[in-house]
């Protein structure tokens, strides 16, 4: 009986032990995938052929284009200026990796400021309204810096018009994200550690226990 008492307890131990293994070598590959870097495509007056720029390669500067239309409200104007005051048009489609998510009309140079019109028809079929949009008044410099062929301006500052919704989430563009999630999966995981060696040394204590109280 104590030879079986035993034999019970190792193969117990080594169950437990092959599931502890199991569980943190499983671990980090449960993670959450990566999301795909953020992009933008620009087309327009005086472009030969789309400026595209992904944020992995260039962050600063896609996260200035995206800037320009990431503070739009649910509701915009339902009619704009006069199509004589428009200006130029650039098109700007934000991208998730290579997939268009959203689609935005600039006027950097309508007259009595920049302007953004936000089709109802979005690329990633999300359900919108169409709507005029009072732009940010660095529009201008921020497509110029982008590589669209606009004049430069020097009375440009920061800001604009508008406020709501944003066009992708915060964390897409957060390059500290990734380093968030495998902190909180390590943290996750080292937890679940502890946990299964307190139950093998919970179980092996019970079973010597039950050896000792059969061998009395």
């Amino acid at each position: 009986m104590v030879r079986h008492m035993r034999r019970l307890a190792a193969v117990l131990a080594g169950t437990l032990a092959a599931a502890l293994l199991s569980l943190g070598t499983a671990g980090p590959a449960s993670a959450a995938p990566k999301p795909p870097p953020a992009g933008v495509d620009i087309t327009g007056t005086g472009l030969s052929a789309p400026l595209r720029m992904h944020e992995d390669t260039e962050p600063a500067l896609v996260g200035a284009v995206i800037d320009q239309v990431n503070f739009l409200a649910r509701t915009g104007m339902p009619t704009g200026p006069k199509a004589a005051s428009l200006g130029p048009k650039y098109t700007v489609v934000v991208l998730a990796g290579e997939t268009p998510k959203q689609t935005y009309d600039l006027y950097p140079k309508a007259v009595g400021g920049p302007r953004v019109y936000r089709p109802a028809k979005q690329p990633d079929g999300r359900k919108t309204s169409a709507g005029w949009f009072l732009g940010r008044l660095s529009m201008s410099e921020t497509l110029r810096t982008a590589g669209v062929p606009l004049e430069r301006q020097f009375d440009t500052v920061s800001g604009g018009a508008g406020g709501g919704e944003r066009v992708l989430p915060e964390d897409t563009l957060d390059p500290a994200k990734d380093l968030d999630e495998a902190l909180g999966d390590l943290q996750r995981l080292l937890l679940l550690n502890v946990g299964v060696m307190l139950t093998i040394t919970v179980g092996l204590a019970g079973i010597a226990l039950l050896i000792r109280r059969r061998t009395r």
